[in-house]
């Protein structure tokens, strides 16, 4: 596939320092929040991963493609980020209540294969993907649930002790009257307790013996005279772990509690971040999060795309139509992380022409600059975009309003495509996307043709490097070229 060049490895450059704050919506206040880590120097930053039951849709993808801006913000700012993606496999039950079978189960019995090779095959699609999507994972971990399963009964042991659980002929719950705050996530405090309680519980699958409909499992029993692909003993019974305990246990493991950022999707805040929060706080009594942030939806014909609408549209589907993957993340990027977003291949195709475009420009003004930089006021505001709440629009439209601009210095036109692209990821300068000497000598040798208005030699020397896997573009500012995708 020759769009895939290198994507971490583009030019060296020392970050560009900002006096900008950071400002991010924070879910937890309702607000936009002023962010200052907890440790000086130091960002701890989980993200809620996949069920590694199916491969992931492109809906999904996008809370990931946030996160790394995220990440990638906050590293060029200076902190270390310690980051975790989860891996779930075992425990998400259909509908992400507390009935149906193990989504993983499920999907091994539908592949015929063990529920083991099911999570590792769908684990590798989802890294793959990820990386196509320009996420370095080199600095992430990548925890599985079944790795962790004497965390997660440790915590439910802790709940225990504490009074916060009850046991139901299929599992141990917890108590959601208990815990006074709960829901407090989803902004229902300032509603009727009991109208807060039912809202949440209507989103979840009902269990007549729950003494509430949002209590939620935190270990199911293996159902009796059956035995389960995965399961484990514990001082219940054997059986299970529920889906929400895994984060809270793999986030205080690895990052510590509380964290400075926990991000997901916005279908995670009424019932899979409210139960954790509730069980993270009231086994250790402290926050588990100070910054909660959500990724909004992407849509199709403004309804979310969804594996049970049989919507679902999958990266590979769109390097199959020869389209790059950075151009789903450079349509990605068109969108504020928490503003719903619209997809259709119309909008694709618009996204990779820019894309293309757009690096087609960088790689020629970097060239003109001979790889020098001029630091200036734009290349700072570029930066200063990107910390207030990660206004990705903002900082690709401040980058277009520069590389279109001919009168200005390409030294300071490289400043700012270095800026940008160090956070938002598209690999504009990336080296291996580097245009070779032969074909440069094709391109001056053209260049003299139609100097010379030898309009036929031009022609054929234009078809000659087209058919080699480029793009040619005459521009005002000169010929443009670069690799063409699929």
């Amino acid at each position: 596939m020759k769009w895939f060049t290198s994507l971490f490895s583009g030019r060296p450059s020392e970050p560009l320092r900002s006096d900008a704050p950071l400002f991010f919506t924070n879910t937890l206040s309702g607000k936009r929040d002023l962010f200052t880590p907890i440790k000086a120097g130091v960002v701890t930053l989980y993200s809620c991963g996949p069920t590694v039951y199916s491969r992931a849709h492109i809906g999904n993808l996008r809370a990931y493609v946030f996160a790394d801006i995220l990440a990638r913000t906050l590293s060029h700012v200076g902190y270390h980020v310690q980051r975790v993606i989860n891996i779930t496999d075992v425990g998400h039950l259909q509908g992400d209540g507390d009935a149906g079978e193990d989504k993983m189960e499920t999907g091994a019995k539908k592949e015929g294969i063990s529920a083991q090779d099911i999570a590792s095959r769908y684990t590798k699609l989802f890294m793959d993907d990820i990386r196509l999507l320009g996420i370095n994972t080199s600095d992430i971990r990548f925890p599985k649930a079944t790795e962790y399963i004497e965390e997660q009964i440790d915590i439910i042991k802790k709940l225990e002790e504490k009074g916060f659980t009850y046991r139901t002929s299929d599992g141990i719950y917890f108590d959601t009257k208990q815990f006074p705050a709960y829901g407090a996530l989803d902004h229902s405090g300032s509603k009727m307790r009991e109208e807060a309680f039912a809202e949440i519980g209507r989103r979840i699958a009902g269990n007549h013996e729950k003494k509430h409909p949002a209590d939620f499992a935190l270990w199911k029993f293996s159902p009796k005279g059956t035995r389960r692909q995965q399961e484990w003993s514990s001082p219940w019974g054997a059986g299970f772990p529920g889906w929400h305990i895994e984060c809270s246990a793999m986030a205080r493991a690895l990052l510590g509690q509380p964290l400075d950022i926990h991000t997901g999707g916005i279908d995670h805040i009424p019932v899979h971040h409210t139960n954790e929060i509730a069980q993270s706080e009231a086994a250790f009594g402290k926050p588990l999060a100070r910054f909660w942030m959500h990724s909004a939806f992407l849509t199709i014909d403004n309804r979310k795309i969804s594996k049970s609408e049989g919507d679902d549209i999958y990266l590979s589907d769109i390097t199959e139509k020869g389209f790059s993957p950075l151009a789903l993340r450079y349509l990605f990027l068109q969108a504020n992380y928490h503003s719903p977003l619209s997809f259709s291949w119309e909008s694709l195709e618009a996204a990779n022409s820019a894309l293309e475009r757009l690096t087609r420009i960088a790689q020629t003004i970097a060239t003109e600059a001979k790889g020098r930089t001029h630091q200036s006021d734009l290349s700072r505001r570029v930066v200063a975009l990107l910390r207030d709440d990660l206004a990705t629009p903002s900082a690709l439209a401040l980058l277009w309003e520069t590389v279109k601009d001919e009168d200005m210095e390409r030294g300071e036109q490289l400043a700012v495509i270095e800026a940008a692209d160090a956070i938002l990821g598209l690999g504009l300068l990336a080296e291996e996307a580097a245009i070779p000497a032969h074909i440069h000598a094709l391109l001056r040798e053209r260049d003299i043709a139609r100097i010379s208005k030898d309009f036929s030699k031009s022609d054929a020397l234009r078809i000659h490097i087209e058919n080699s896997g480029y793009h040619v573009e005459d521009g005002p500012s000169g010929t443009i070229v670069t690799k063409r995708p699929g």
